[in-house]
């Protein structure tokens, strides 16, 4: 989910001294804190229901059924995290200048133009009724906890406000902001490929841009895909590079390792020692104060299940139950394309539909501003979708999105906790209309299955990945990919299945899923290490989720190391330290590991001298642009390896490829040293860069209180999307499950922070240790603590 504290860590330094200085005290604090025992009403129930909580705060709901278990689940959900869902309504509603003032308006101003508030109306009118009261219990039961619960978590009282009483539709306002976090990040996408399509001769483009990598190639078989790895077009560069101004800013950048992804893989009963199937399943997220996930163990007659819960939706996202285990990667294909609007001459008010002009529509939109006026927004719309806010290229383009379409949404996938059978899961997740994710699953007896959840358009005239003009009805979409269309594996031979945000898609695929996908390594990784193992357990998995290995780096060590050569160090003998450095990095991402953090600072760096001298053109179209590929490392090491004399990035500062690139190496360790001037080359391990830095959106503003607030600033194995153990410092796994159908007892789940959104709770932090140490924690709830008794009203 996009974290809280981007918009929250400016501006808020006054609060803390409202805090300090008399408006709240520990006693107050004290107050909120969670009731775990007692006996209480709840509205709706339609039979007793109890909630234990055990030694971690991990809820065990009885209920007598579903509806009934969903109405609890609404309830001890806003006890343990009520301002949690409060901020993921507030933000995709547009409501956060509410209470956070001026910093909060550009966001707000995005989620208006979306329509979020008004499109979780309409999607709610159509959903089935059987879901509907789902989602309606699970508002009431929110609201009898804030009837019940006067005092509460101390962030409302800093604030100032009371939270508005849950709407079933605020449900879906926190299942479009996951829209939002997993697929938005498509439109800057087609921005850069735009701006690079008019700016730059067609083969640069390809070249830049494929949609492969060496483990990539390895996992598909080497078949052809859409955008096939090219070789050099020197003579098209070399213009670009002899025109080109130069340009003191960077351009080109390597691809964010925050951006939303995971690991997935199910082993069948062939591979196992008593035949069962087992899921594992990590999901890569930002991570910030609470976690984004909550635990929950659910009984109601004949359903035992237990995973992991959205806050503010009632349904698990990723778990199991005695039948089937499910968990989720996200697809990171294409569902939102930027249409461009032809604009009438004589009527900027139109724009064109075929043959004929067609006014706007218009939105009115008012968003109330903490401490200053209101802001009037006007939000055009076409039949496209909305006008987004920034033109392309100096014109107007619409946002067609899926997760604009209410017809298109839809909260399906809640069926899979009631789920007995593997064909009818595959059903349900082929319904579903939430983000477009891939589905693993495995059931009881052994077999497992991967497909495809969310709605994925039919394109014609196009593939999205440039914005072009629909006016002439030669381009745009033609419904959806049918469920039975929807491609699937059950049973492979090999005995597992595996996904990891890669390409699993080749070119003879008759629907184009997306344009780029996550580098191939952690899918390789994975399937290398699943094969090497005759037969697996929970815990064989488990260990695999905390596997370190990045032979990713290995290129970038041999080529660091290439440029070390005797002749470079009898000339420079002082870069002899950093020659044995890197010669001492064991290919791993441990927290002793040595040479790492250098390694990772000089593939950023080769990625920005390589590629900016090329993109000149690119910046004088757009100044706000820049290169970010997945794949970037395709163009990269092709470059590097044949070394183009006349494609040299620097020739007037280099006469060879062998000086720029011993530069960039030069430049990446003194980047790195500098960050650490206390630590000698030497002692510069990864766990001193790669640091836990999980903070409540507060801290930053209000730092007295950051050690109570945040969890403990430690040194994290792993690294960001070349390892299967994804950390970062705010952004990796935010939680590790393994679980067998039927054997519940035996499965795995931990998380980062705790269940607790109340920093006095003892339950705040407590599973932080388990997750930053790789230790595992049970999936189902140990011996009750704590006791509720809830009965009908």
């Amino acid at each position: 989910m996009a974290k809280p504290r981007k918009w929250l860590s400016i501006g808020l330094g006054l609060i803390g001294l409202l805090v300090i200085a008399g408006g709240l005290g520990y006693r107050g604090w004290l107050q909120s804190l969670p009731i775990l025992d007692g006996e209480f009403k709840l509205a709706g129930l339609s039979s007793p229901a109890s909630v234990g909580t055990d030694a971690y705060g991990i809820p065990l709901i009885n209920a007598n059924n579903r509806i009934d278990a969903a109405r609890v689940l609404g309830y001890v959900t806003a006890r343990d995290r009520l301002f949690q869902m409060d901020l993921m309504r507030r933000k995709s509603a547009g409501r956060l200048a509410e209470i956070f003032g001026e910093m909060a308006l550009k966001s707000d101003i995005q989620s208006r133009i979306y329509g979020f508030n008004g499109k979780a109306r309409q999607i709610l009118s159509k959903q089935p009724a059987r879901h509907r009261q789902y989602l309606e219990a699970y508002a009431e039961g929110v609201n009898s906890y804030l009837r019940q619960n006067p005092a509460l978590p101390f962030e409302f009282k800093v604030l100032g406000y009371r939270p508005e009483p849950w709407q079933a539709e605020d449900c879906l306002l926190v299942v479009l902001g996951m829209f939002e976090n997993l697929t938005a990040w498509v439109e800057r996408s087609e921005r850069m490929l735009s701006i690079m399509e008019r700016t730059l001769p067609p083969e640069v483009l390809a070249f830049l841009t494929p949609d492969s990598d060496r483990f990539t190639d390895d996992l598909m078989k080497f078949t052809k895909s859409l955008r096939p790895p090219q070789g050099i077009p020197a003579a098209a560069m070399q213009t670009l590079l002899a025109g080109g101004a130069p340009d003191s800013k960077s351009l080109a950048k390597a691809p964010e390792e925050t951006l939303a992804g995971s690991n997935a893989w199910a082993v069948s009963g062939g591979k196992t020692s008593d035949g069962r199937a087992i899921l594992a399943n990590d999901m890569h997220l930002g991570i910030s104060v609470p976690n984004i996930w909550y635990r929950v163990e659910l009984q109601y007659p004949e359903v035992r299940a237990a995973g992991l819960n959205l806050p503010g939706t009632p349904f698990l996202i990723s778990g199991s139950n005695r039948h089937v285990a499910w968990g989720i990667t996200n697809l990171g294909g294409d569902f939102l394309d930027l249409v461009k609007l032809e604009i009438n001459p004589g009527n900027a008010q139109q724009y064109r539909i075929g043959d004929r002009w067609q006014n706007f529509d218009e939105r009115h939109e008012t968003i109330p501003i903490k401490g200053s006026e209101p802001k009037a927004l006007t939000v055009r719309e076409t039949q496209w979708g909305p006008v987004a806010e920034q033109p392309l290229l100096e014109q107007p383009v619409a946002i067609h999105w899926v997760a604009l379409d209410a017809d298109a949404v839809n909260v399906g996938i809640m069926d899979l906790e009631e789920s007995k059978t593997l064909e009818a899961s595959l059903a349900i997740v082929k319904r579903a209309g939430g983000p477009q994710l891939n589905v693993l699953l495995a059931d009881e007896n052994g077999h497992i299955a991967w497909t495809l959840t969310g709605r994925i358009p039919r394109r014609f005239g196009g593939d999205g990945v440039i914005s072009r003009s629909w006016a002439d009805g030669k381009t745009g979409w033609q419904g959806y990919i049918q469920p039975d269309e929807m491609p699937q594996s059950i049973d492979p031979a090999e005995g597992f299945l595996v996904s990891a945000n890669d390409r699993r898609f080749a070119a003879d695929f008759p629907y184009v899923i997306g344009h780029q996908y996550a580098n191939g390594y952690r899918a390789y990784r994975i399937k290398q290490r699943l094969k090497q193992a005759a037969t697996h357990s929970e815990w064989s998995l488990f260990t695999l989720q905390q596997d370190t290995q990045t032979e990713f780096y290995d290129y970038y060590q041999q080529l660091a190391l290439k440029a070390l050569s005797p002749d470079v160090l009898a000339q420079k003998p002082e870069l002899t330290a950093l020659r044995d450095y890197l010669t001492s990095w064991n290919g791993r991402a441990d927290i002793a590991s040595l040479g790492l953090p250098v390694l990772v600072e000089f593939r950023k760096q080769l990625i920005d001298s390589v590629f900016t001298p090329f993109l000149n053109a690119c910046r004088q179209a757009d100044k706000n642009f820049a290169y970010h590929w997945n794949y970037v490392d395709t163009p990269l090491q092709t470059l590097l390896n044949e070394k183009p004399a006349l494609l040299l990035p620097d020739a007037a500062h280099h006469k060879t490829w062998e000086q720029f690139i011993l530069a960039q190496l030069e430049t990446g360790a003194a980047a790195v040293m500098s960050r650490h001037p206390d630590v000698g080359l030497a002692g510069l391990t990864w766990g001193k860069q790669n640091i836990a830095d999980h903070a409540h959106p507060f801290s930053k503003a209000l730092p007295l209180l950051s050690p109570v607030l945040d969890m403990p600033h430690q040194p994290l194995a792993g690294c960001g999307g070349f390892c299967v153990r994804v950390t970062g410092a705010d952004f990796g796994a935010s939680e590790r499950l393994v679980v067998s159908p039927n054997h519940l007892s035996e499965g795995i789940l931990h998380m980062p922070g705790g269940q607790s959104g109340h920093p006095l709770s003892s339950h705040y932090k407590d599973q932080q240790a388990f997750w930053v140490e790789g230790l595992p924690m049970s999936l189902l709830t140990g011996p009750s603590r704590h006791k509720l008794v809830l009965r009908p009203e």
